[in-house]
């Protein structure tokens, strides 16, 4: 659980010289909590496999226990730009963690009929009619970030396919193509966007939906950890070594206002 605040809108502020001070109540902060989700994996080798020199490793089961740790890692990002809702979870349901998209409700882009979750994990938002992005669509989001929260991205996670349309996006010199004499390299690429409201890295991720553009302030947001990650050996049952990896751990929304996201994407 964490508490979550805003400022007040400004105001003209002007005191008399020695008059006394009103007293005026706070406002209470918002409480708000993520459960903490457990991710596991397992690996197993026989006796043989354990006894054998490998070609190109020491120990198979150093190369597996390693394997697994970076499937974990790939299912961790894929959980962390998920529509899903938190599960308390029982003796029979898993736990999990809400995903990035129900905390926004703020800065918010949506297809037709599209609309915001609630803002507290407990809920999905609700998807709208895909459409294609824009540069006016991005840069309205941006715009919302600084008009309406202070907020200051720094970071773009997005598909392959979503950063083929922001190359696409007009600049001041509108070039996007260079070539370099010494190494006679053809460049089509960048990875930072310069706007009047902030200057943005782009961060490409295989596990963010095509569907969806996250403009984030990653002051904002946290993976906070219950337990950090480790491998323990399993029961023997035979001719085998069997060992366990688990992991415990959840995502934080300190602000959603600091952050913006751009949905229901073709």
């Amino acid at each position: 659980e964490w508490q979550t605040d805003a400022l007040r809108a400004s105001a003209t502020n002007a005191k008399i010289e020695g008059d006394d001070i009103t007293a005026t109540a706070s406002t209470a902060t918002t409480r708000l909590g993520n459960y903490t989700q457990i991710m596991g994996e397992s690996a197993t080798i026989s006796g043989t496999d354990d006894g054998l020199n490998k070609a190109g490793r020491a120990k198979e089961m150093a190369y597996q226990i390693r394997k697994r740790v970076k499937e974990i890692k790939l299912d961790a990002e894929k959980a962390l730009f998920l529509n899903n809702a938190k599960v308390a979870g029982n003796s029979t349901t898993a736990r999990e963690f809400a995903g990035a998209q129900t905390w926004f409700t703020s800065n918010t882009s949506n297809g037709s009929g599209g609309s915001d979750a609630a803002g507290t994990g407990a809920d999905t938002r609700t998807a709208g009619t895909a459409r294609a992005l824009t540069q006016t669509i991005f840069d309205g989001v941006m715009q919302s970030c600084w008009d309406n929260s202070g907020g200051q991205p720094r970071d773009v996670y997005l598909s392959s396919a979503q950063m083929d349309v922001c190359l696409g996006f007009t600049g001041m010199n509108n070039q996007r193509a260079t070539i370099t004499a010494d190494s006679k390299k053809l460049v089509n690429a960048y990875d930072v966007y310069v706007t009047q409201w902030g200057t943005l890295t782009y961060k490409m991720s295989r596990e963010c939906p095509t569907s969806e553009v996250f403009i984030i302030d990653p002051k904002m947001w946290e993976c906070a950890e219950l337990r950090t990650m480790k491998n323990f050996p399993l029961a023997k049952s035979g001719d085998s070594e069997k060992r366990g990896i688990t992991w415990e751990w959840t995502l934080v929304a300190k602000n959603q206002a600091s952050s913006g996201l751009i949905a229901d994407l073709s």
